[in-house]
Protein backbone atom coordinates (compact mmCIF):
# COMPACT_ATOMS: atom_id res chain seq x y z
CA UNK A 1 0.00 0.00 0.00
CA UNK A 2 2.98 2.52 0.85
CA UNK A 3 3.58 2.14 -2.91
CA UNK A 4 0.08 2.96 -4.17
CA UNK A 5 0.21 6.23 -1.47
CA UNK A 6 3.20 7.44 -2.76
CA UNK A 7 2.02 7.02 -6.75
CA UNK A 8 -1.22 8.74 -5.68
CA UNK A 9 1.34 11.49 -3.98
CA UNK A 10 3.06 11.83 -6.80
CA UNK A 11 0.20 12.45 -9.03
CA UNK A 12 -1.49 15.25 -6.78
CA UNK A 13 1.44 17.03 -6.66
CA UNK A 14 2.55 16.73 -10.69
CA UNK A 15 -1.47 17.69 -11.02
CA UNK A 16 -1.06 20.56 -8.57
CA UNK A 17 2.08 21.50 -10.93
CA UNK A 18 0.23 21.66 -13.97
CA UNK A 19 -2.89 23.50 -12.37
CA UNK A 20 0.27 26.14 -10.92
CA UNK A 21 1.49 26.47 -14.47
CA UNK A 22 -1.59 26.84 -16.22
CA UNK A 23 -2.45 29.56 -13.74
CA UNK A 24 0.94 31.19 -14.28
CA UNK A 25 0.02 31.25 -17.92
CA UNK A 26 -3.39 32.29 -18.01
CA UNK A 27 -1.96 35.42 -15.56
CA UNK A 28 0.66 36.40 -17.99
CA UNK A 29 -1.41 36.53 -20.94
CA UNK A 30 -4.05 38.48 -18.22
CA UNK A 31 -1.10 40.65 -17.58
CA UNK A 32 -0.38 41.07 -21.75
CA UNK A 33 -3.86 42.21 -22.11
CA UNK A 34 -4.46 44.62 -19.86
CA UNK A 35 -0.94 46.32 -20.80
CA UNK A 36 -2.16 46.38 -24.68
CA UNK A 37 -5.49 48.23 -22.91
CA UNK A 38 -3.39 51.00 -20.91
CA UNK A 39 -1.75 51.59 -23.89
CA UNK A 40 -5.00 51.83 -26.36
CA UNK A 41 -6.43 54.27 -23.44
CA UNK A 42 -3.15 56.17 -22.77
CA UNK A 43 -3.52 56.10 -27.23
CA UNK A 44 -7.11 57.75 -27.06
CA UNK A 45 -6.25 60.12 -24.02
CA UNK A 46 -2.76 61.76 -26.49
CA UNK A 47 -5.49 62.10 -29.56
CA UNK A 48 -8.17 63.47 -26.97
CA UNK A 49 -5.24 66.13 -26.12
CA UNK A 50 -3.90 66.90 -28.72
CA UNK A 51 -7.50 67.61 -30.42
CA UNK A 52 -7.99 70.09 -27.92
CA UNK A 53 -4.46 71.80 -28.09
CA UNK A 54 -5.28 72.40 -31.91
CA UNK A 55 -8.77 73.46 -30.91
CA UNK A 56 -7.58 75.85 -28.76
CA UNK A 57 -4.84 77.01 -30.48
CA UNK A 58 -7.39 78.02 -33.43
CA UNK A 59 -9.75 79.79 -31.48
CA UNK A 60 -6.22 81.44 -29.54
CA UNK A 61 -5.19 82.12 -33.43
CA UNK A 62 -8.70 83.86 -33.95
CA UNK A 63 -8.79 86.03 -30.57
CA UNK A 64 -5.01 87.15 -31.61
CA UNK A 65 -6.76 88.27 -35.26
CA UNK A 66 -9.65 90.21 -33.57
CA UNK A 67 -7.35 91.96 -31.28
CA UNK A 68 -5.07 92.91 -34.37
CA UNK A 69 -8.41 94.25 -35.79
CA UNK A 70 -9.33 96.03 -33.25
CA UNK A 71 -6.02 98.08 -32.49
CA UNK A 72 -6.05 99.06 -35.99
CA UNK A 73 -9.43 100.83 -35.95
CA UNK A 74 -9.24 101.78 -32.38
CA UNK A 75 -5.71 102.85 -31.46
CA UNK A 76 -7.16 105.63 -28.64
CA UNK A 77 -9.45 102.84 -27.31
CA UNK A 78 -6.62 100.68 -27.04
CA UNK A 79 -4.35 103.01 -25.05
CA UNK A 80 -7.10 104.04 -22.86
CA UNK A 81 -7.49 100.20 -21.87
CA UNK A 82 -3.98 99.59 -21.42
CA UNK A 83 -3.73 102.20 -19.61
CA UNK A 84 -6.38 101.58 -17.30
CA UNK A 85 -5.17 97.70 -16.39
CA UNK A 86 -1.79 98.85 -15.72
CA UNK A 87 -3.06 101.29 -13.46
CA UNK A 88 -5.42 98.58 -11.71
CA UNK A 89 -2.03 96.13 -11.45
CA UNK A 90 -0.43 98.60 -10.00
CA UNK A 91 -2.75 99.48 -7.49
CA UNK A 92 -2.95 96.05 -6.95
CA UNK A 93 0.40 94.83 -6.04
CA UNK A 94 1.32 98.19 -4.44
CA UNK A 95 -0.93 97.43 -1.94
CA UNK A 96 0.32 96.29 1.34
Amino acid sequence: MPATTSKNKNDELAASKEAVLSAYDKLMEAKEHFKLAADAAGLDIKDEATEQLLKGRAKTEELGEQASVFIREKPLATLGIAFITGFVISQLFSRK
